[in-house]
């Protein structure tokens, strides 16, 4: 595998590392919170993308302690 190929996840892959169902996946790129690329019709979702995803689900407390989420 390369890096560039290492570097993109199947569906089935960012929903065993988010732990959610295919059609919340699919619910997340459809509205655009979740980033991804279509090649010859296969979908591929960045693993920076899902770094996104994850760092924009979670938000600082006012206290500035470890993050908590929305």
């Amino acid at each position: 595998m390369t890096s560039a190929t290492a570097e993109l996840l199947t569906v089935p892959d960012v929903m065993a590392r988010l732990k959610l169902g295919r059609s919340k996946v699919y619910d997340l790129i459809r509205s655009h919170r979740l980033a991804s690329i279509k090649i010859d019709g296969a979908r591929r979702v960045p693993v920076e993308a899902v770094r996104d995803f994850i760092r924009s689900s979670w938000r600082r407390p006012p206290d500035g302690h470890a993050p908590w989420p929305r």
